[in-house]
């Protein structure tokens, strides 16, 4: 029995149900309602002591982390590609994941935070030093990614990998989080083509 815990209106979220959904799994969903501390449970802790979604339980297996539970999810159907066996490819299919956590997730991070979740959760106006920091970050990694997209359908290449989906979370918040995207022509294509996967419109929060 597989169960995925999550918050669907996070980006975190949005990556392991869209990849479940792509690879035709059929886990059991349950809701982690971060806006109202579900991630404080006791139940909750025991499985991720960091007290952070998503979480995935396989038939005893218990494993936290979006892209380890997405590289898990894709190597138990490695015709998908998703999740590539050649050492190169799955090096490369990595490094953008942790490209991901370390740069690119934080930066759009800031922007979700400030324009979009303080209205949902009254905190009150965005702070114009933290979209002054966010934006200038977002720029920075965006003029990577889209210089990295050019002439490359896909993040490593031209077949769709779970570094598609680890990167194309974040952007289902770039309206609400108006990240200045002006120019960035490659990252519209590759989103757009990402956008389009039916299992990725059965994903986005509703």
């Amino acid at each position: 029995m597989m169960t995925l815990h999550v918050f669907p209106p996070s980006p975190r979220a949005t990556k392991v149900l869209a990849l479940a959904r792509y690879l035709e799994l059929e886990p059991e969903i349950r809701i982690v309602d971060l806006f109202n501390g579900g991630q404080n449970t006791t139940e909750f802790a025991a499985l991720n002591p960091n007290k952070r979604m998503p979480v995935l339980e396989d038939d005893g297996f218990v494993l936290w982390e979006s892209n380890a539970i997405l590289q898990y999810l894709a190597a138990k159907k490695p015709a998908s590609g998703l999740w590539p066996t050649d050492p190169r490819k799955q090096a490369d299919v990595s490094r953008w994941q942790l490209w991901q956590t370390a740069h690119w997730g934080p930066a759009c991070t800031v922007l979700i935070f400030e324009r979009f979740v303080k209205k949902l959760i009254g905190q009150g106006e965005p702070n114009p030093a933290e979209i002054e920091r966010g934006e200038k970050e977002f720029r920075t990694f965006a003029a990577v990614l889209d210089g990295h997209l050019k002439g490359r359908r896909w993040v490593a290449g031209d077949a769709l990998t779970v570094a598609d989906i680890s990167i194309g979370a974040t952007m289902v918040y770039a309206a609400p989080a108006e990240y200045p995207v002006a120019g960035c022509k490659e990252i519209a294509r590759w989103y757009g083509t990402l956008s389009e996967l039916p299992a990725w419109k059965k994903a986005l929060p509703s």
